[in-house]
């Protein structure tokens, strides 16, 4: 089969189909620029709460950071409140010139799950229809598409992504985005391609799949055997900002499916890529924070090299860029990337949750229209 090489939600056509999942702490404007460096995309926002947004908070303006290159600005919106969602999505509409609108409804994290939102949510279906059909109504005057992004359901006995597609698209939804496990499987097992499959072949707007996409093969296999228009990528990004180089090459022109071998990076290259990181950081946070922001993706980028505790322990604590200099100078840039890591699990995968928190009575009826629990204003989690 051919490949699509573009990827359309509504009026925003974009080159590449691939998107960034948005992550809390690691998809800011400098990592997102990264990214966008190596290939064409979607590159979104952290995820910013909607009552976070409408109410000023000033950590989520913080958050609302856009590099200048940044031509095409997506954000991640979480919410409860069908008039909060709509509000915020006009606000950045209006004031922040947002060319997309992502809403979650996947975020498995407790501290959101526990206030009726992200992965939870669509078991409402009446009220994820209210905030969907406030959020499109919002966005559409600006020519702004909404999509959404849900997973399979709270668990196997309570399954929603088949009800969560045809409520999106009868709301008006540019496309739907279903990570293949449920909130209960938070990040570990397998992802279900699958379920990615069903919802592509039950609804008409694009499905993009998302879990276990840790090479440029796996995305071409899932689309292949999911009928998805495009891929979202998460943790298979951390610490290899060029996975976005070879996702573009694969997807480059619509055409065969069969993937060239990708040409892995040097240990001197991974350091290039990693000075960059950091300078792009300093710029947008200046060098102190920037430094700080930095060490929290050394583990990812040397992970499988030879480089020793030490040295680990030394770029874990960099302070400066000259510091960081000093320090990369010192690896052996001619040792090849660690064949071990190709295809290999990437990021936080932990265990399934015995138990889901939710309010009380959640699973009681399947409507929810009108209930909405509103959210704290920093509750964001970003993912």
């Amino acid at each position: 089969m051919s490949l699509p090489s573009s990827l359309t939600l509504g009026s925003l056509r974009v080159d590449t189909p691939v998107v960034l999942a948005p992550m809390a702490g690691i998809t800011n404007a400098a990592y997102r620029r990264l990214c966008a460096e190596q290939g064409a995309g979607l590159y979104v926002c952290e995820m910013i709460t909607s009552r976070g947004l409408v109410e000023g908070d000033q950590h989520t303006r913080d958050m609302l950071v856009f590099d200048e290159l940044e031509t095409t600005r997506s954000v991640q919106l979480y919410g409860t409140d069908p008039v909060y969602v709509g509000k915020a999505a006009e606000i950045l509409c209006a004031e922040h010139g947002v060319a997309h609108i992502d809403l979650n409804f996947g975020c498995p994290v407790p501290k959101v799950t526990r206030k009726g939102g992200g992965g939870v949510l669509p078991w409402k279906r009446g009220l994820l229809a209210e905030i969907l059909e406030h959020a499109v109504a919002a966005a559409t005057p600006y020519g702004v598409p909404v999509t959404m992004k849900t997973r399979k359901g709270i668990d196997e006995d309570h399954l929603t992504y088949l009800d969560a597609g045809r409520i999106a698209q009868e709301t008006g939804c540019a496309a739907i985005a279903l990570h293949g496990r449920t909130v209960a499987q938070a990040y570990s097992g397998a992802a279900d391609w699958d379920a990615i499959g069903e919802l592509a072949a039950a609804v008409d707007i694009p499905v993009l799949g998302n879990g276990d996409i840790w090479e440029a093969a796996d995305a071409v296999r899932m689309v292949e055997q999911t009928g998805a228009a495009g891929v979202v990528v998460g943790r298979g990004c951390l610490g290899r900002p060029w996975l976005f180089r070879d996702l573009a090459a694969a997807f480059a022109g619509g055409g065969s499916s069969v993937v060239e071998p990708v040409e892995t990076p040097t240990l001197g290259e991974v350091a290039t890529m990693m000075r960059r990181h950091a300078e792009l950081l300093c710029q947008h946070m200046g060098e102190e924070r920037g430094c700080k922001e930095f060490r929290k993706h050394v583990s990812w980028y040397l992970k499988g090299f030879s480089a020793g505790g030490q040295m680990r322990r030394s770029l874990g604590l960099v302070d400066s860029l000259a510091s960081l200099d000093a320090l990369l100078a010192e690896l052996d840039g001619d040792e090849p990337f660690p064949a071990s890591e190709l295809g290999a699990p990437r990021g936080r995968q932990g265990s399934p949750r015995a138990r889901i928190v939710m309010p009380e009575g959640w699973l009681d009826d399947t409507d929810g229209a009108g209930c909405a629990i509103a959210e704290d204003a920093d509750g964001g989690s970003g993912g």
